[in-house]
């Protein structure tokens, strides 16, 4: 706990001044002209966040592959990584553009399933260079999953970032956020019935519920602030935009413990508390992350819907 509450607020502060000074830096001139990747002589949004976020997924990458090797899957924490901040780029818009404007045939859909497909290669030949048939699927499956949940499904924060402003991207993840933090207290202060004692021994009924008053206050109020604040408006006035952005909170809220309940159970599989020791009282990286990976594409689309 003192290293949660030591380690937390830094996170935050930083987590935060980042995402300032990407906002800030949005629109500024800029010394690369490439029409081919959407630069028009202006920085684009996520100078910021996009460096943060493949070193996120490449930090993942490399704690997935030790996950996978506790259970005799031959991965490499390099490739892994690799497979991940491949997914993450390719979840871009800068790759659509690339894709789009080039004068080869095909749209952005087809570059991506080219990828994908880049991907499965990757794997046969990482798999390959042991010289044994044995466990090969698995090894394949694992370049691919690191592809698709730490690239391609992490990447619609990204995406969101490119689409909104950075405002819209911190509501995403408070709320998201807000449900793991009041679902701890709350399990802590008043939690007697398990939720799922095989696989989370520590969670119980009265912490979701917790978790998911937390997450549509603050999914409602941040919304309502939005409306108010911004030029993001879902429509109707900001009382509206409150009992919307509190549905839409509770929701994330759900879906990321879904979210973190998957990664016990990989943890779990793998006979490790933590996917790494990197984050002192939080774990690793993914341990951080697991929530807002599988709230992105809910976010997203919501996100695309109100637009």
């Amino acid at each position: 706990m003192r290293k949660r509450l030591t380690l937390g607020p830094i996170l935050i502060a930083v987590l935060l001044a980042g995402l300032w000074l990407d906002q800030v830096i949005e629109g500024m001139p800029w010394p690369f002209d490439l029409p081919m990747l959407g630069f028009d002589g202006s920085a684009p949004a996520a100078v910021i966040v996009l460096p943060v976020m493949l070193l996120i997924g490449g930090l993942g990458g490399r704690e997935l592959a030790i996950m996978l090797k506790a259970k005799g899957v031959h991965a490499s924490r390099l490739t892994l990584a690799f497979a991940a901040v491949t997914g993450l780029l390719a979840s871009t818009p800068l790759f659509a553009n690339l894709s789009s404007k080039s004068d080869l045939p095909g749209d952005g859909s087809a570059g991506l399933a080219s990828v994908a497909a880049a991907m499965v290669l990757v794997g046969i030949v990482h798999h390959a260079r042991t010289r044994n048939s044995q466990g090969a699927m698995l090894s394949i499956g694992a370049v691919l999953f690191a592809f698709v949940y730490l690239g391609l499904t992490f990447g619609f924060l990204l995406r969101i970032r490119f689409e909104h402003s950075v405002w819209v991207l911190v509501w995403v993840l408070a709320t998201v956020k807000s449900c793991d933090i009041f679902a701890y207290f709350t399990g802590k202060a008043i939690g007697k019935r398990k939720l799922i004692l095989w696989l989370s021994p520590g969670k119980t009924w009265e912490g979701l519920v917790g978790g998911l008053i937390g997450s549509a206050v603050v999914g409602g109020l941040g919304l309502a602030l939005l409306t108010q604040f911004s030029s993001f408006n879902p429509g109707g006035t900001a009382g509206m935009a409150a009992i919307a952005g509190a549905v839409v909170g509770a929701a994330m809220g759900l879906v990321g413990q879904l979210g973190d309940l998957m990664a016990s159970m990989m943890k779990r599989d793998a006979g490790l508390k933590d996917s790494s020791s990197l984050l002192p009282g939080f774990g690793g990286v993914l341990d951080l992350v697991d929530s807002p990976i599988l709230v992105a594409p809910l976010a997203y689309w919501t996100l695309a819907v109100w637009a």
